[in-house]
Parts: C-alpha cells; sequence; structure tokens
C-alpha cells in the first residue's frame, strides 16, 4: 500500500492489544461502567483499525514509520 506507515510487528500488536481493550469492559468490573470503559472501547477500535489499515494518522503527522515498505 502506497500510504501504509505500520509495520507488520506493530500491525499484529496493534491488533491484539485493541483485540484486548475492546473486549476488557465485557469481562471485568475493573473500568466500570462509565467514561472509562467506553474510552478503553474506542481505543480498541482505533487500534484494530489502524492495524487492519496498516495506516496510523499520528504516524504520519509526526513523519514516523515502522514499515519497511517504499513509500
Amino acid at each position: 500500500m502506497e500510504f501504509a506507515n505500520v509495520g507488520s510487528a506493530d500491525r499484529i500488536f496493534r491488533i491484539v492489544l485493541g483485540a484486548i481493550l475492546l473486549a476488557l469492559p465485557f469481562f471485568t468490573s475493573v473500568l466500570g461502567t462509565g467514561t472509562l470503559s467506553i474510552v478503553s472501547m474506542v481505543a480498541g477500535v482505533v487500534l484494530i483499525l489502524t492495524g487492519l489499515f496498516s495506516f496510523c494518522p499520528a504516524y504520519r503527522v509526526l513523519g514516523m514509520r515502522t514499515t519497511t515498505e517504499k513509500v
């Protein structure tokens, strides 16, 4: 992908962490049912999407890349 800026290891990490954050409110009462639970789920969805699309807007703004693919 031309716009990809997230490498393979980073993608796997993002998808796994995103799935954990997304599922966490459903399997534990540590986060409760309030704002922290919603933030956890939103962060999980964002991490999963950035992992699936291999693109991180924050990386683009900061000029970072974890992929070795040519631009």
